[in-house]
């Protein structure tokens, strides 16, 4: 390996404004001029928060708490310091009555199952009253949890434009940092708050800072997993990591299609001059 080892530090001024740039670029570029986003009280949804507040002006972004009964009170609670320092625009949506009814019939320790539900039912949420705000739904997943699978197809992985999809989680934070996020939210373990007791790390069974420098090795430095582990990384971590990647594919990508023309949509038919802009 004769090329240093790709870094996961990051530019905080430069990624600020390219990524407030992109959210006011791919929302603009749509025809509209306002953003909908889901508020957990979590890092990623916070960022997100204040990106799209310094991009569109914090009067045209509305960020939705959407809590069930088992949600933690600090979720609620951090979110609703977001929306003080953002100065957004807040609407408080509990979910419990809509998701009862489903839950009903799964047995409870079926958590993932009951987590999956919540998740749908709260982008549910989002799309509805982003119709009713006239904005897009800004989406909040990070890299490392869109290479590694961690998301509800169809539920926190649904939205219009996503800024922090190229931003690893250890990256999220040094953003996050940067922009003044509260330091509660930052430093506080990372919860889909899905279950009472989740956390991230706890159902992946490694913590973002043990997974994302193999990540940034396998994926921005192409490495070799051979090389990985000549690196310092346990073999059987690469290689779980890998599969991870390998059979989470069909949720970073459109539903496939079968071609049959000379332009489809989804191979061929792919950049902003193709449908107009």
């Amino acid at each position: 390996m004769s090329e240093p080892a790709p870094s996961l530090e990051i530019n905080a001024d430069l990624v600020r404004r390219i990524l407030v740039d992109f959210v006011r670029t791919e929302i603009t570029r749509a025809g509209f001029t306002r953003a909908v986003l889901g508020l957990s009280g979590g890092v990623d949804s916070a960022l997100a928060c204040y990106l799209a507040a310094e991009a569109l002006g914090p009067e045209n972004v509305l960020a939705i708490r959407m809590p069930y009964r088992t949600s933690s009170p600090d979720s609620m609670e951090h979110a609703a310091l977001v929306i003080r320092q953002t100065g957004v625009r807040e609407l408080t949506v509990p979910i419990t009555p809509m998701a009862e009814p489903i839950l009903a019939d799964v047995p409870e320790d079926q958590p993932i199952r009951r987590g999956n539900i919540l998740a749908r039912l709260r982008m549910i949420v989002l799309y509805d009253r982003s119709a009713e705000f006239q904005g897009l739904v800004v989406g909040t997943g990070n890299k490392t949890e869109i290479l590694l699978g961690y998301t509800t197809h169809y539920g926190d992985s649904a939205c219009a434009l996503n800024p922090l999809g190229d931003l690893y989680k250890t990256q999220v934070r040094q953003l996050a940092r940067a922009m003044d996020v509260p330091e509660v939210i930052v430093a506080k373990p990372p919860s889909a708050d899905l279950w009472a007791g989740q956390t991230d790390e706890g159902e992946l069974g490694f913590t973002y800072a043990r997974v994302d420098p193999l990540l940034m090795l396998l994926v921005d430095g192409r490495y070799a997993p051979e090389s990985c582990v000549e690196a310092g990384f346990d073999r059987a971590f690469v290689l779980a990591v890998l599969e991870r990647i390998r059979r989470n594919q069909f949720k970073r990508v459109l539903p496939p299609i079968a071609k049959l023309s000379n332009r489809t949509v989804g191979y061929d038919f792919l950049y902003p001059r193709d449908w107009g802009t």
